[in-house]
């Protein structure tokens, strides 16, 4: 029987592979619903080609979104809009499994209402979990929904533990035998700058990542390291470690994707050429596996593999996620909040690239922090975070 599936976020790197995926198995997967923020002619051909019943959109591209599909005399695919939109066909009585993809803070509501919904939710939005890793675990573990990480790190430490270990019950020393979680990071495209050529990087070249082809804001957050802090966070909610628990490893090839140590001295790596297909198929379609347009790994061409540490004095980033994750509370929302605000602002050239992580510390200083009790508490703390990095912006140009 097929399955149906809705893409938040259908127009991203994530989006679009998850849509070559789906392209390869027509009988088992059908798109229900599709969500798009900007790019509407993009979305158009979606629809076109895939017919879905329901295409989200903000209020503001509607119209234009209604005037296209008419010319395509695609008039049977039901138009909704902003957050409320997007809420409804997360959580659609005919939707089976949702693609949770829409970049930052924006995605936590969405993914919140698929896990209420008791869906199958394939996660590449690790700013849900970041926000509220707690309410999101156990809202999923009351709803009987199975949330499978889709961010290549998660997904190959998912392969790379017992079945049973996924969102356990709550922070703590591993179990069943694991001694601790290995994160690889690529390094990004600054990984041997020094910290006087970091201050004059551009935002052309932070988002030339060497091994993936990712999002503007993704790839910022992968230069900073940011983006393995937030996976970082990430990883401690979905398989219930504390962070002292998750080490990160510089990896530059991108091959092995993650390992886990165990305490009989085995380290188990999963590892395949960096391409998004290969996770997106492997939480598709868990516990079988299907298969992808992706080449095999060639062990001949691909013959070293290079491991280092992270240097937090000159990515100072990841030292901030992982203070935030043992403060824990709101200080994982104001930490994602104030580097959403400050990698807009390096991408407009408002900042540096070396004042990402200083706006952020500033920020995580200037809120306070208390326990991430429930959403809306959540959703305040986050518009707090905002204000204050936004202020620190218009300061750090005067």
């Amino acid at each position: 029987m097929s399955q149906s599936v809705c893409i938040l976020g259908v127009t991203g790197s994530i989006g679009q592979s998850t849509l070559k995926i789906l392209q390869q198995h027509p009988e088992e997967y059908s798109v229900f619903a599709v969500t798009a923020h900007s790019r509407i002619v993009e979305l158009v051909e979606i629809c076109k080609q895939y017919r879905p019943k329901i295409a989200v959109v903000p209020f503001n591209k509607v119209d234009e979104l209604r005037r296209l599909l008419v010319a395509k005399k695609l008039t049977d695919i039901e138009i909704l809009h902003d957050e409320a939109g997007l809420i409804a066909v997360a959580e659609h009585p005919q939707v089976d499994v949702v693609m949770a993809a829409i970049v930052g803070a924006a995605g936590l509501l969405p993914t919140l209402a698929a896990a209420k919904a008791g869906k199958r939710v394939l996660l590449a939005n690790k700013e849900a979990l970041v926000m509220s890793g707690d309410i999101m675990i156990q809202t999923a573990r009351e709803n009987n929904a199975l949330l499978l990480p889709v961010d290549s790190e998660h997904n190959a430490i998912f392969q790379c533990l017992p079945e049973t270990y996924l969102q356990g019950e709550r922070h703590g020393q591993p179990k069943l035998g694991v001694k601790q979680i290995l994160l690889t990071a690529s390094g990004g495209p600054f990984l041997h700058h020094s910290l006087e050529q970091l201050q004059s990087v551009t935002p052309a070249q932070a988002c030339k990542h060497p091994n993936w082809s990712m999002g503007q804001k993704i790839s910022v957050d992968s230069a900073t390291l940011m983006n393995k802090g937030l996976e970082l966070i990430e990883a401690c909610h979905l398989f219930a470690v504390e962070e002292q628990f998750v080490t990160v490893v510089v990896h530059p090839q991108s091959i092995i994707h993650s390992m886990v140590q165990y305490v009989d001295g085995s380290t188990l790596a999963q590892m395949g050429n960096p391409d998004m297909c290969t996770p997106i198929a492997h939480a598709l379609a868990w516990p079988k596996r299907i298969q992808t347009h992706v080449p095999p790994l060639d062990l001949f061409v691909h013959s070293q593999l290079n491991f280092e540490q992270p240097d937090i004095q000159r990515f100072p980033a990841l030292k901030l996620a992982r203070q935030a994750m043992k403060a824990g509370g709101l200080a994982p929302t104001i930490l994602n909040a104030a580097n959403e605000i400050a990698v807009a602002a390096f991408l407009h050239e408002k900042i540096g690239f070396t004042q990402i992580p200083q706006i952020v510390e500033h920020v995580l200083g200037q809120v306070e922090n208390s326990a991430a009790n429930n959403i809306d508490v959540i959703l305040h703390a986050d518009k707090s975070a905002r204000m204050v990095a936004e202020k620190a912006v218009l300061n750090s140009g005067s």
